[in-house]
């Protein structure tokens, strides 16, 4: 097949020094397989090798430290076991000639006492989310959130820092900064959870200053090109958060010092539709694309057919998708080929082992375990 007729998603890019096979990204995707202690299992490195067909891999969300928590079984990586277990995923990935990056993560007030150790999860202020998250022994209310002292918030940033380091020890290729889905760093975005009246709440300039803080610390240790951030303007799941007051306002401040800091990235979840990217929200993503100067990397529900249509108007550089890639580790292959995509049962998305996890079957190859 000439490579004019391969899809222009699907052909080699260079983003910044990264170059990657297609601009297919796998998203980051909390799969719950991790131990007690967040140690990702050993078939993690299957399951990420398996699909290293994809241009750029973002690891499930990883917390920076105990403290970072929210639910049960998800990865760490502030620990030599964490680092080590990371290493041999790294690894697998590389030798499929794949490209990888660990998504940075605090959960904020998107917790529970039973994933502290007892303690109230923190937050910028004490805003109860609405609902209920899921803890180690099934689902349980939230709770209100204790507000974060200034004098602590310092500490936080040298977590991220931590954090970004140990990914570099693992053999990351980069790091993706999750400031998405209303966790820590969103909820100091957002004026509807953060009404703090010290340095770090109010005005914008102050609302972004500890997440521009936490940017600054991670580039302490990485390269500007091999630093993303994740955002969702427009997201109020979890905890039924409400949107920004002026989400434009806020977000395309945010996008703009982050472009200013020279990030390779700015991937960002426009909503839960593809039908329109410019929502009744009051955000328009197409906005927020030109005010950034690296590249965009859209998520959206995205089939190879808008993606297409995305990049040719000139509206996204990559497109994430998360999904379809549980039960189609050749993804990028099946796309290609125009193949049948499998469906994930729901059962399979969160907890357990390596069932419905790192066994699928790829295209015109028989299952590796028994059905």
């Amino acid at each position: 097949m000439k490579i004019a007729s391969v899809s222009p998603v699907l052909q080699p890019v260079t983003i910044g020094s990264l170059q990657l096979k297609n601009r297919i990204v796998m998203a980051p995707m909390t799969r719950s397989r991790a131990d007690d202690a967040g140690v990702p299992p050993d078939y993690a490195a299957d399951y990420y090798a398996q699909r290293a067909g994809a241009g750029l891999i973002i690891t499930e969300a990883t917390n920076i430290s105990a403290q970072a928590r929210g639910y049960p079984r998800t990865p760490g990586i502030w620990t030599d076991h964490q680092v080590a277990a990371w290493t041999r995923v790294t690894e697998a990935v590389h030798r499929r000639d794949g490209k990888i990056f660990l998504q940075l993560w605090h959960t904020g007030r998107m917790s529970h006492p039973d994933m502290q150790d007892g303690a109230i999860p923190v937050a910028p202020s004490a805003i109860k989310p609405q609902g209920q998250i899921r803890v180690h022994d099934g689902m349980k209310e939230f709770v209100t959130p204790r507000a974060l002292r200034t004098d602590e918030i310092a500490g936080i940033v040298d977590d991220y820092r931590h954090a970004a380091a140990n990914a570099k020890r693992a053999g990351f290729d980069g790091v993706e900064i999750h400031s998405a889905n209303n966790y820590l760093l969103e909820q100091f975005v957002r004026n509807s959870t953060n009404q703090r009246t010290d340095e770090y709440g109010g005005s914008i300039e102050n609302r972004l200053r500890f997440p521009l803080a936490v940017v600054k610390a991670v580039l302490e240790v990485w390269p500007g090109d091999r630093v993303g951030i994740r955002i969702s303007p427009a997201t109020t799941a979890p905890g039924e958060t409400p949107l920004d007051s002026n989400p434009m306002a806020t977000f395309g401040a945010y996008v703009r010092a982050l472009s200013q800091l020279g990030l390779l990235y700015v991937h960002d979840i426009e909503g839960v539709t593809q039908l329109s990217r410019d929502t009744d929200s009051g955000v328009s993503f197409t906005e927020l694309r030109e005010q950034f100067n690296g590249a965009y990397i859209a998520n959206n529900q995205y089939t190879l057919r808008l993606a297409e249509e995305t990049l040719a108007a000139g509206d996204a550089d990559l497109f994430s998708i998360g999904r379809p890639f549980i039960a189609n580790p050749d993804l990028v292959d099946r796309l290609r080929v125009g193949g049948p995509l499998a469906e994930a049962p729901k059962e399979y998305w969160y907890g357990g082992d390596s069932t419905g996890y790192s066994d699928w079957p790829e295209l015109h190859r028989e299952p590796l375990v028994n059905a």
